[in-house]
């Protein structure tokens, strides 16, 4: 049995758990048995050297008190726009249970050895891709893609494939979490937390 949503009937801010972090891990274990296909999956909005914001669909691979972790080839064009704007914003929307929480912060690069234990951790023809695919980069055709995964697959045949040096892990360490809840009416609950020094700030906001 889930536990009580803290916010679902939040008369002020004060009545709200002080930490986010808290109440973000007992939303996304509610959304794991809530959800029927990747629980963790989140959009991930970057901002070009230029000033274009872009968009796409990522998945969560850890979260601890530093950060939320996804990982990618970082000759992508969102790793080149982390690159040159290290600031990114994660959206997770679980509609079965009408909640989304919202995340902006600054990014860092996860250690090599954080980034070797996941990607050991990845089946093989993943780990594969990951060398074979020129992430983001203009593709003639599907053969092409297909020949280099071949080409790999053989290079590596019965030996450890290592992780690629373009392939790594971003931290989105966050500063202003966002929590809503679905109202009747559009009534909605929204619980927001602003990173004041080393502590968090919270208070709700009108729907």
């Amino acid at each position: 049995m889930s536990n009580p949503d803290p916010i679902k009937a939040l008369e002020t801010a004060n009545d709200a758990p002080d930490q986010p972090l808290a109440l973000f891990h007992q939303w996304f274990a509610e959304a794991e048995q809530s959800e029927p296909v990747d629980a963790n999956a989140m959009s991930v909005a970057t901002i070009d050297a230029d000033g274009t914001p872009s968009v796409r669909i990522l998945l969560l691979k850890a979260l601890d008190d530093r950060g939320f972790v996804f990982y990618t080839n970082k000759q992508s064009r969102k790793g080149d726009a982390l690159g040159a704007n290290p600031l990114a914003a994660l959206c997770f929307h679980w509609k079965s249970l009408g909640r989304q929480v919202r995340i902006e912060g600054t990014v860092e690069h996860v250690s090599d050895e954080e980034a070797d234990s996941y990607f050991a951790t990845r089946p093989e023809g993943s780990r594969i891709g990951a060398w074979a695919s020129q992430q983001s980069r203009q593709l003639d055709s599907r053969s092409t893609l297909e020949k280099a995964v071949a080409d790999r697959t053989a290079e590596y045949e019965g030996q450890t494939i290592p992780r690629p040096p373009h392939w790594g892990g971003y931290r989105v360490i966050p500063n202003r979490i966002e929590f809503w809840h679905e109202g009747q009416y559009r009534l909605h609950t929204r619980l927001i937390y602003t990173k004041q020094g080393g502590d968090w700030a919270k208070q709700m906001l009108f729907p």
